[in-house]
């Protein structure tokens, strides 16, 4: 189970977001300001936090930042009445991972932060290791036993989700949501052609294959 925390000064909104995620499965921890957060992080596992950002004593913007200083790189979703593209920009200044501007809907929250905990899973998952095929997620590289090859980040991304979960069949919906984001305006077929770029590059790898389910999406299977 994932631990959410939720940082947030109205008690009312806050309430409502702790329900939300509480039914969606997840063990919800709350604050109503920035220093409070701290300290729970202090003194607990988050896997995510989702932060106002007008809020006393410390704000979610500076506890953002204090938390990116200090090396804590769990996904940030946050949350605020704010709507600018500035407000945005500083957000993401910050380390912010995503954006809700109240009022917020609860079913799209919910969807935000189930991609944003993926995003993060592959991020967590290090290396992959598939017969003589090892994909290092720190510097991007696949190494073969015939080479090493840098791939550009989205084609990366793409590859070290589909085998960290061999054959399970991943949707372009899913794929766009946790490579590209939730919000992006790249179009579906961006994945195809990034797929077919990948292909060409593995044609003769004896280790592993991606295949096409037709109507659903893309997985990847092991040869071996």
């Amino acid at each position: 189970m994932f631990d959410i925390l939720v940082c947030e000064d109205d008690r009312n909104i806050r309430r409502l977001m702790c329900g939300y995620l509480n039914r969606a499965g997840y063990n919800v921890f709350e604050s109503e300001d920035g220093q409070g957060a701290l300290n729970i992080l202090d003194r607990t596992h988050i896997d995510l936090l989702i932060t106002d950002i007008m809020m006393p004593i410390k704000d979610g913007l500076s506890l953002s930042k204090d938390l990116r200083e200090a090396g804590i790189e769990i996904p940030i979703l946050i949350v605020t009445a704010k709507e600018t593209i500035d407000d945005k920009k500083r957000g993401f200044f910050v380390g912010a991972d995503d954006y809700m501007v109240k009022p917020i809907d609860m079913d799209e929250m919910i969807v935000r932060v189930a991609a944003l905990l993926r995003r993060a899973k592959i991020a967590s998952d290090r290396k992959i290791i598939i017969g003589s095929t090892t994909l290092d997620y720190n510097n991007l590289m696949v190494k073969t036993s015939k080479e090493e090859r840098q791939l550009p980040n989205k084609e990366f991304l793409l590859l070290f989700k589909l085998l960290s979960q061999p054959n399970r069949i991943f949707t372009r919906n899913q794929i766009m949501d946790d490579i590209w984001g939730y919000e992006t305006d790249t179009e579906e077929r961006t994945v195809d052609v990034h797929i077919k770029r990948l292909r060409e590059k593995f044609y003769d790898n004896t280790d592993f294959q991606i295949l096409t389910v037709r109507g659903l999406g893309y997985k990847a299977v092991k040869l071996k």
